[in-house]
């Protein structure tokens, strides 16, 4: 657990913009964060620090604010990284899988060949709200015979139960803040 400092000052270099994308939705944009290089460094370092010395071979990030955390996470713990997209971007051969969203489905793909039988894998995101990407790329990552050792967030939408559908599924869960709401 993050100490209540750390989290007050985490909490602090996320901007909240009212009725975006829609009226009564607040967004967490945490670019405010990325800009801030100690508020981004201890983010980075805080969300690894329960698997340090841990054997991690690939960090997966789900687009396009888990590429950035993502890559620093898998930088610090000397993994590699994979990224996981929408359908349609990624040039070479793809795995796929459909997942929910508020109002329908989604596809996300990885490469093929980006995780393998038995790799440990860490998947990161800025946030986790309903949990649905989340539950996807984890889904993905298994069909792939990858063991899912943690998913790791900045940001937790507890009211939404996205962590909470990830626990479900065996994945332990990190997050840094929370933000009641939406």
């Amino acid at each position: 657990m993050v100490s209540n400092q750390f989290e007050h000052d985490l909490k602090e270099s996320v901007r909240s913009i009212p009725d975006y994308p829609k009226p009564g939705i607040i967004f967490r944009d945490i670019t405010t964060l990325l800009g801030n290089p100690r508020a981004f460094r201890r983010a980075v370092d805080e969300l690894v620090q329960p698997w340090a010395g841990s054997k991690i071979d690939k960090v997966a990030g789900i687009e396009a604010r888990g590429f950035i955390i993502g890559g620093a996470v898998a930088h610090q713990v000397s993994a590699g990284f994979v990224p996981i997209r929408k359908k349609g971007k990624l040039p070479h051969k793809r795995v796929s899988i459909a997942y929910s969203l508020e109002y329908g489905l989604d596809e996300m793909e990885m490469h093929e060949d980006a995780v393998s039988n038995g790799d440990r894998v860490v998947l990161v995101d800025d946030l986790i709200a309903t949990g649905g990407t989340a539950e996807g790329a984890v889904k993905l990552i298994r069909q792939m015979g990858a063991q899912v050792l943690a998913a790791c967030f900045i940001i937790d939408l507890p009211d939404l139960g996205g962590a909470e559908k990830l626990r479900k599924l065996d994945v332990p869960v990190r997050t840094l803040i929370s933000f009641e709401g939406h």
